[in-house]
């Protein structure tokens, strides 16, 4: 981590940059959601064109992932298996899990429906879906700040997580190994009915490339 970075993540904000074209830590003018109470509900388009409502998974255990290919954040998850071997391990016990794109067209991690399956199929991902957000409705609605951004939502609707995905804010790949990852251990603990023990952590990443 940048010496930039390390004192932007200890003086107590949710945005650690690392790209040159990034420097400026953005305003933002909306407020994130509390855990323990209501998800908001949202409908996004799918990279099938279907209409994807969080409404529609009542009963089930939902995962939202904020991702943009091109972070180095990002990349470190994908490129290690991490977030397919998450993906892969949730949605095998019946998890909904919905990677979200909010890049605005013309930004960093930007992709149309095509590219985003392409970029699926070539990393071996998991998702249960692909959501486009070019307009960041559903990022601001969720306070989305970075890439990775991680929300866990129990069968009844409630956010119970919102966050980091584990606790090495690096791009180092090899800290993923022995990483304290927080997005399994709060599905862990909505599965078995149980409140997560960290349901709020200060996410790291790129910053949303938001319009």
């Amino acid at each position: 981590m940048s010496d930039l970075s390390r004192r932007a993540f200890l003086a107590g904000t949710s945005l650690v940059v690392v790209a040159k074209s990034s420097l400026a830590i953005p305003s933002v003018a909306w407020s994130a959601p509390k855990t323990g109470v209501a998800a908001p509900v949202f409908t996004a388009t799918d990279t099938g064109g279907k209409a994807v409502s969080l409404g529609d998974q009542h009963g089930k255990i939902v995962v939202l992932e904020w991702t943009n290919h091109d972070c180095p954040y990002v990349r470190k998850h994908y490129d290690t298996g991490n977030m397919q071997a998450l993906q892969k391990e949730a949605t095998g016990q019946g998890v909904v899990w919905l990677t979200i794109i909010s890049s605005a067209p013309g930004t960093q991690g930007y992709v149309n429906p095509r590219e985003a399956d392409e970029l699926t199929t070539t990393r071996r991902a998991a998702p249960t879906a692909v959501l486009l957000d070019p307009t960041g409705v559903v990022g601001k609605m969720y306070g989305a700040t970075n890439t990775p951004h991680m929300y866990v939502i129990d069968k009844a609707g409630t956010l119970m997580y919102a966050g980091a995905i584990d606790d090495r804010p690096t791009t180092r790949r090899g800290d993923v190994q022995g990483a304290h990852n927080y997005v399994r251990e709060a599905l862990q603990a909505v599965a078995a009915g149980q409140l997560v023990k960290m349901p709020v952590t200060r996410a790291y990443g790129c910053t949303v490339k938001y319009s």
